[in-house]
């Protein structure tokens, strides 16, 4: 039987926790939680659509109930079709967060499967991700390569 199950929306204070212990681990720990409570109610509008473009995979923490131990969170989104994916349907995986007390388990790599095989299901025909340099062994072993990136960014 799988730990992994998709995230409810009464697991939406514990997802932005995770995503806090991702952003910490990326950039630097110990940033702001401010943002939290005006994030909460959206968040928990998206975990109630069973069939939008955004989910999340969680499995619970094995010794503190109530408490997630690891997440996976990704969208699809339609872009205009090019050669390798004429359909347009790409996958971004946006967070992935193990609680550090419970790392080494495999719970991000289910998470990550999961994951992988909705955007499947969906037929999206890539995926892409940001990976800090801790995560990339295991995207690398899910396949992941690194490209060249051209990407540019415009804060609004």
């Amino acid at each position: 039987m799988s730990l992994v199950r998709r995230a409810l929306p009464e697991d939406a204070g514990e997802v932005l926790r995770l995503r806090q212990v991702m952003l910490d681990s990326v950039f630097a720990a110990g940033g702001s939680t401010d943002w939290h409570a005006e994030s909460l109610p959206a968040l928990r509008a998206r975990l109630t659509e069973p069939d939008g473009g955004f989910v999340a995979f969680v499995v619970d923490h094995p010794r503190r109930p109530g408490a997630l131990a690891a997440l996976a969170a990704g969208s699809l989104e339609y872009r205009i079709g090019r050669a390798g994916n004429p359909r347009g349907r790409v996958g971004h995986v946006f967070s992935v967060a193990t609680d550090p007390d419970v790392r080494r388990r495999g719970y991000a790599r289910g998470c990550m499967e999961s994951l992988l095989d909705w955007f499947r299901e969906r037929d999206a025909r890539q995926v892409d991700l940001n990976a800090s340099a801790e995560a990339e062994p295991l995207y690398a072993s899910l396949g992941f390569v690194r490209k060249p990136d051209p990407s540019m960014r415009l804060a609004l």
